[in-house]
C-alpha cells in the first residue's frame, strides 16, 4: 500500500511530527522492494536536508534499489558518497554491489570492491568469496581464483559446494584434469557434499581426459545415490563416447537418457549426430536430425554444419545441398565453418562453379572467411584437382583480386608434384613483372629457384 504509506508520511510532516530513523528506513525499504525507486530517492533527499540523517542502513537500502533497477553506476556513486559523508559502509553494502557487478559480468569491479573489503578489514561473507572466485575462473584466471580461495580458508571461512565446483571446473577447463580430481577428493574429505552440478563437472572432466569408463562409473554412482542427472551430464559422456569411437555405447546411453525422462538438448543431439557421421552412420544421423524437429528441439547452425560435412564425405552431394538450402530457408545465418564445409565438399565433388556462386551470394552477409579462396585452392590441390585449382585462381584475378602469395605457393607446389613443370614455370613467369616485394613469401621464391635448378 505504497500510496497510503506516502500519504501518512506527508501528513506526519504537515503536522510537525518528525519520523525517526527506524520509520524512514522502514519506509525506504518498502519503496525499494516495490520498485518505487524515484519515491525512495525523494524520501532520501528529505532525510539529507532534515534532522534525521541517513545511516548505513539507509544507504544500503538505496544501493539495493539502484542495483535492482540496473543502475549500478548510481549504486557505486552512493558508496563514494558514504565515504565522503563519513558513513562507514559495511559487508552488506559491498556484498550488494559485488552481486550487481557479477550479474553484469564486471569482474574487475568485483575484485576492486573485494580488495576494499580486505583493506577495511570487514568480514567477508561466504557468498562474496563465491562470486569473486566464480567470476575469476569464468575469465580463465584460475590461479587468481585459487589465491582468493586460500585467503578464504586462511580467514576461517568455510567454502561451500558452489566455490568448490567452480574451482574444479576451472582446473578441468585449463587442462589440469588430475588436479581437478584431487581437489574433488579434498572437497569430500573436508565434509563438503558434492551436488548434481559438481558431479556434472567431474563427469565432463573425465570425458575430456579420455577416462570414459570412470565417467560411466560416476554416472552409475549418481543414479544409486538418487543424484539428479541432467542432460549436460549425459551429453558429456555421449560426446566422449562418440569421439572415442564407442558409438554403440553412446546410442545406448541416449536411449537410457530418454527412458529416465531426461530431455536431450541441442548439444546432446549434436554430439550424437557428430558421432554417427564420423563412423559413417549418416542415415542414423539424418534420422536423429528429423527427430529434433519432431520434438521441437532447435537445430542450430552447428547441427547443419555437422550433417553437411558428413553428407559430403558419404558422397551425397545433392542431400548436402538440400541441407544447406534448408538452413538458409529457415533464416539460420551460416558461419565461416559451415561455409567451409560446403565449399570444400563442392570442390571435392567437382562443383567448383557452384562453390564460387555460393561464395558470391554470401559475401554481402560478412560470413565468408578471408581465406575462403585459399582454402578451396588448397583442398583442390591436395585432392589432385590441379586444373580446377588453376581455374579458381584465374577467377580470383578476374574479380580484380591479386592471387595471394600463399596461394601461388600452393599452386606451384601442386603443379610441380603433378609433373606439370612447364605450367609451374609459366605461373612463375607471369609474376616477373610484379615488384619484388609483392612476389609472395620467401617459400614461394624458393619454389621458383628449385624449379629452375631442376
Amino acid at each position: 500500500m505504497v500510496g497510503e504509506l506516502l500519504w501518512i508520511w506527508r501528513r506526519m510532516i504537515e503536522n510537525g511530527i518528525e519520523p525517526n530513523l527506524f520509520t524512514y528506513n522502514f519506509m525506504m525499504d518498502v519503496l525499494v522492494n516495490s520498485m518505487c525507486i524515484e519515491s525512495a530517492e525523494r524520501v532520501f533527499d528529505v532525510m539529507e536536508k532534515g534532522i534525521v540523517r541517513p545511516d548505513v542502513v539507509t544507504y544500503n537500502i538505496m544501493i539495493k534499489g539502484y542495483c535492482k533497477s540496473g543502475k549500478t553506476r548510481d549504486a557505486k556513486g552512493k558508496l563514494r558518497e558514504m565515504e565522503m559523508k563519513r558513513v562507514g559502509p559495511d559487508k552488506i553494502t559491498y556484498l550488494t554491489l559485488i552481486q550487481a557487478c557479477y550479474s553484469e559480468e564486471d569482474i574487475a569491479s568485483c575484485m576492486s570492491l573485494f580488495n576494499e573489503m580486505v583493506e577495511k578489514r570487514l568480514e567477508i561473507p561466504s557468498h562474496a568469496y563465491s562470486l569473486v572466485i566464480s567470476g575469476l575462473v569464468k575469465e580463465g584466471k584460475c590461479y587468481e581464483g585459487f589465491a582468493i580461495f586460500d585467503c578464504m580458508v586462511k580467514n576461517g571461512c568455510k567454502a561451500n559446494v558452489a566455490i568448490h565446483t567452480a574451482l574444479i571446473d576451472a582446473l578441468a577447463k585449463s587442462g589440469n584434469g588430475e588436479e581437478a580430481m584431487k581437489f574433488f577428493e579434498r572437497m569430500k574429505d573436508e565434509g563438503c557434499e558434492p551436488d548434481d552440478v559438481t558431479y556434472g563437472v567431474i563427469v565432463n572432466c573425465l570425458c575430456k581426459t579420455g577416462k570414459l569408463d570412470l565417467a560411466l562409473e560416476y554416472l552409475k554412482f549418481g543414479h544409486e545415490k538418487n543424484i539428479r542427472v541432467n542432460a549436460v551430464v549425459y551429453s558429456s559422456i555421449i560426446d566422449g563416447l562418440g569421439k572415442g569411437g564407442r558409438v554403440d555405447e553412446a546410442e545406448k546411453l541416449y536411449e537410457e537418457m530418454l527412458d529416465k525422462g531426461c530431455t536431450p538438448d541441442s548439444y546432446c543431439y549434436n554430439t550424437l549426430i557428430d558421432a554417427f557421421t564420423k563412423c559413417g552412420k549418416i542415415d542414423e544421423a539424418v534420422t536423429l536430425f528429423k527427430r529434433m524437429e519432431d520434438v521441437g528441439c532447435d537445430q542450430t547452425v552447428y547441427t547443419y554444419t555437422i550433417l553437411i560435412n558428413g553428407l559430403f564425405k558419404e558422397h551425397k552431394t545433392d542431400k548436402a545441398l538440400e541441407m544447406w538450402d534448408m538452413m538458409i530457408d529457415k533464416g539460420i545465418t551460416p558461419t565461416p565453418a559451415s561455409f567451409r564445409a560446403l565449399s570444400i565438399g563442392l570442390c571435392l565433388s567437382g562443383k567448383v562453379a557452384r562453390a564460387c556462386k555460393v561464395l558470391d551470394e554470401l559475401a554481402s552477409m560478412g560470413v565468408i572467411p578471408e581465406t575462403a579462396f585459399e582454402d578451396m585452392i588448397h583442398v583442390l590441390c591436395k585432392a589432385g584437382h590441379v586444373k580446377e585449382a588453376c581455374e579458381l585462381a584465374d577467377g580470383i584475378v578476374d574479380r580484380d583480386h591479386e592471387t595471394p602469395g600463399r596461394v601461388r605457393t600452393v599452386l606451384i607446389d601442386a603443379l610441380r608434384k603433378a609433373g606439370n613443370v612447364d605450367l609451374a614455370l609459366k605461373l612463375m613467369q607471369s609474376q616477373i613483372g610484379i615488384q619484388y616485394d609483392r612476389w609472395g613469401s620467401i617459400k614461394t621464391r624458393d619454389k621458383f629457384r628449385n624449379l629452375f635448378e631442376s
